[in-house]
């Protein structure tokens, strides 16, 4: 007798909301795992750490890489079929938005999942400026999330400690961008990334 097969491993999906890159794979990742038997598991991140760690800084500031980089945000949106206005502010800060994520994920993935989406849409599609506590908490109450309940977490230390750790966690891993993806222990940068990804994961590696 055989025994029955283990499901295979979920995909980690780590993501700042200030990511156009991150916005693009946030809308396909998880058809994409689906199509080979995969879930994702979602991780809010927060790119300034990281720049802290590396001596980066946001694209947008760096001489003749910023420039190019604002061409490509536009045509990887046609690229991927998605609509993409460039945001009045960008970047912006974004422990608000991927506090109130956490603070989702732990209690319902698929409605964290929700107003993740929600997010990224408002903030790339509607140029509304997630920073804001007010239209973040227009975008969760939208989603059915009880918005006093969500301010009242926001304001605590608690969730505030528990993204910290997420992002440690994160770094630890080796995460420095975003989006990006483990699979299988094996990492992918960037939604230009998502090509390969689908292929390692139909064939098993390469």
């Amino acid at each position: 007798m055989t025994e029955p097969s283990q499901p295979a491993a979920p995909i980690d999906f780590y993501f700042d909301f200030s990511s156009p890159y991150g916005y693009f794979a946030a809308e396909k990742i998880d058809a994409l795992a689906a199509r080979h038997g995969r879930t994702v598991l979602w991780h809010p991140f927060l790119l300034g750490v990281t720049f802290k760690v590396t001596g980066l800084a946001p694209l947008p500031t760096i001489p003749l890489k910023g420039a190019y980089s604002l061409h490509d945000i536009e045509r990887s949106a046609r690229y991927f079929g998605l609509p993409f206005r460039q945001p009045s502010v960008f970047p912006i800060p974004t422990q608000h938005a991927a506090r109130a994520f956490l603070w989702l994920n732990d209690r319902n993935p698929a409605r964290a999942k929700a107003f993740g989406l929600a997010a990224y849409r408002a903030y790339f599609v509607d140029d509304v400026n997630i920073s804001d506590l007010g239209a973040l908490l227009d975008i969760a109450s939208a989603q059915g999330v009880d918005r006093d309940e969500l301010s009242a977490v926001l304001a605590g230390t608690e969730i505030k400690a528990r993204l910290a750790a997420e992002v440690d966690l994160g770094l630890a891993r080796g995460v420095f961008g975003s989006p990006f993806v483990f699979v299988d222990g094996e990492a992918f940068w960037g939604a230009d990334r998502l090509p390969q990804l689908e292929r390692w994961l139909a064939e098993g590696g390469f």
